[in-house]
Order: C-alpha cells, then sequence, then structure tokens
C-alpha cells in the first residue's frame, strides 16, 4: 500500500487531497502544528483513515520524526501561510513558514534518504501569486516571477528550492503552480468564500451588504477538487518538472459577485456591495490567467469544474450553512428562514 504524508492536511486543499489519495488505496499521514489544534477534532471526524503526526514546518527535526514514523512514499507540502492579506501585516513569519518551511520538508527528506528505505517524491504547492506583476498573458512555466506581496516573493523561494534540490540531490520533487482554486472549503478570509457566505446570508435576511476591495482584479479560478488530482499525477510521471494548474479562463471579482448573486435571484447587487480603500493590497496583482498546456500534454490533467458551477456549489454550501443559523436565530421558535431571494 503506498504511504503518504500531507502538510497542511486541515486546509481546503489537504482536506480534497487526502480523499483523494484515500479512495486510490494510499495510507495517508497528515501532519498537524500543535496539540491543540482547533482543526483536528473536524479533520478526525471528516477523515477518520488519516493517521494525524504532529509537527510544524518551522521545525526541522519534528519533520524527519514524521519521516521515520510515515516511511511515506510521496510527501506534499501543502502547509504555509496562504493568505495574502496577512503576508503585508506579518512579513517575516509568513517567509519563515512559506518559504523556510519548504527548506526544512526538503532536508527532511534529503537526510531521510538511505539503503533499504522507499524514494521519497515531494509535491511542492506553488503559487501563480509568484507572477504577480505578469510579464506576458498568459502565465505559463517560463513566464518570469514577479511576486507583489511577501506571500509570493516566499512561495518564489520555495519554487526555487524545490528545482535545486531536484538538479543537485537527484530528488524526484516537482511543483504545481496553481492558481487561484476554491471551493465550499474555503477558508472565510479569502474574498471568493467570503463573497459566497455573504450572498447566503444576504438571501436569508442575516446580512445586509458586503463590503469588498478591489472588483476590478481578474483572477483564474478553479475547483479545488479537480485541482489536489494534478498534484497526484506530478508524483506519478517517470520525471520531476514543475507544472502549471489552470483553467485557461480569467473572471473579474465583479463577474464572481454576478453569478453568486444570480444563484439567489439576484441582478443587481450594486445596492449590497460596497468598497473599501482600506481592503487594497499595497501592491495589487491585476490580471492573471494560467496556461496549462503541460498538464494537458504530460499529465492529460484537465478542470472538470467550470466557473458558473464552481461559483453556485459554493453558494449552495453556504446557504445550507446560513439556513442552520437563520432557523436557530429565528424567534419565536420554528419560523421558518426567509425562502432564497429575499433580503431586508
Amino acid at each position: 500500500m503506498p504511504r503518504a504524508l500531507i502538510t497542511g492536511i486541515t486546509g481546503q486543499d489537504g482536506r480534497y487531497l487526502a480523499e483523494f489519495l484515500l479512495s486510490q488505496d494510499y495510507e495517508v499521514f497528515g501532519l498537524v502544528r500543535g496539540q491543540h489544534n482547533p482543526k483536528r477534532a473536524v479533520l478526525e471526524q471528516e477523515l477518520p483513515d488519516v493517521q494525524l503526526l504532529t509537527g510544524d514546518l518551522a521545525d526541522l527535526s519534528s519533520l524527519i520524526t514524521a519521516l521515520h514514523t510515515a516511511l511515506p512514499h510521496e510527501v506534499y507540502n501543502l502547509g504555509a501561510i496562504s493568505y495574502v492579506a496577512y503576508s503585508f501585516v506579518n512579513a517575516r513569519h509568513t517567509s519563515e513558514i512559506t518559504g523556510l518551511g519548504v527548506l526544512n520538508v526538503l532536508e527532511a527528506i534529503r537526510l531521510a534518504a538511505g539503503p533499504g528505505r522507499p524514494e521519497i517524491r515531494f509535491y511542492q504547492a506553488s503559487s501563480s501569486e509568484m507572477f504577480g506583476k505578469a510579464q506576458c498573458v498568459p502565465q505559463d512555466e517560463r513566464t518570469p516571477f514577479w511576486p507583489r506581496s511577501p506571500y509570493g516573493v516566499a512561495k518564489a523561494y520555495g519554487h526555487h528550492l524545490t528545482v535545486n534540490y531536484r538538479e543537485a540531490y537527484g530528488l524526484h520533487a516537482s511543483s504545481g503552480i496553481l492558481f487561484n482554486h476554491e471551493s465550499p472549503r474555503r477558508g472565510h478570509e479569502f474574498v471568493t468564500r467570503k463573497i459566497t457566505a455573504a450572498v447566503a446570508r444576504i438571501a436569508l435576511g442575516l446580512q445586509d451588504t458586503l463590503t469588498l476591495g478591489n472588483l476590478d482584479a481578474r483572477r483564474d479560478w478553479g475547483y479545488a477538487g479537480d485541482y489536489v488530482e494534478a498534484m497526484w499525477l506530478m508524483l506519478q510521471a517517470e520525471e520531476p518538472d514543475d507544472y502549471v494548474i489552470a483553467t485557461g479562463e480569467t473572471h473579474s471579482v465583479r463577474e464572481f459577485l454576478d453569478a453568486a448573486f444570480a444563484r439567489i435571484g439576484v441582478t443587481d447587487w450594486s445596492p449590497r456591495v460596497r468598497t473599501d480603500p482600506a481592503l487594497l493590497r499595497p501592491a495589487e496583482v491585476d490580471l492573471l490567467i494560467g496556461d496549462a498546456s503541460r498538464a494537458h500534454e504530460r499529465l492529460g490533467w484537465y478542470p472538470r469544474v467550470g466557473f458558473t458551477e464552481l461559483v453556485e456549489r459554493m453558494v449552495d454550501a453556504d446557504l445550507a450553512l446560513a439556513t442552520v443559523e437563520a432557523d436557530r436565530l429565528a424567534t419565536p421558535a420554528g419560523t421558518p428562514a426567509r425562502p432564497v431571494g429575499a433580503a431586508r
């Protein structure tokens, strides 16, 4: 039975990847930071077959211990400080985890190698944020990096390290340059989930308005469940390489709002959406769109969930959560929640 170790397993991608690997008959280990991590109980309930290990990307010794315990054939490094806005507030912490954390994982793998031990194949979660002020459109594996945030800089450092360890030590180490990928499991701090959660609450009369920053920023948005399969395919390839994973379509935040509000029957969302300059990034990434031709040709990977379906899935999931909240808050007890499309 193949064994895999996933860092960042409590995040959106980690949970989807763990589900996928279990469906492929893997023995799955997940690295969790801190014994009292609040996400641990949720993960144990959701994925009871995953074996959880305590570790920290900032602590090399804990990573070495995790490798000795799991003896994995594959390591997926999904752990990071992944919220771009936070990286401007705490650039050092972001750099230590998102950047130097990659070095620690690679060093642990290099030190774990030896006679009688299985080859460890390594996946690094790189990011389209490395392109930042993109030098060409669309972006592919040959596009120069110009990161526009401490997060993007840290990801670029980890990406280059992965290439270096592949070339210097012969590691089967691949990087997935993933463009934005979303799902109902996305954190509420990200703009997509902020939108769909607010739209659901507005539909049920639990919220009046939504405040956002730049509505004109454009992103290549895909479905996280599709993207984790690309990660796995990279480690099944005979030779390691770097791959852009994207849909090849770009949409603005305004278009995301259009699709989300349309799901609840609202065509003019302008009275419900406000903008706040305080939510703008110090340096914006205006246009990201990926060319995943290499992944199509070499891995046979293609996205299955389109933009509108993705947004609708997220809104529907948040409507279910908001309905529970509305029913709980209803007065008197038993009063039904407002129908979809209703607002205060």
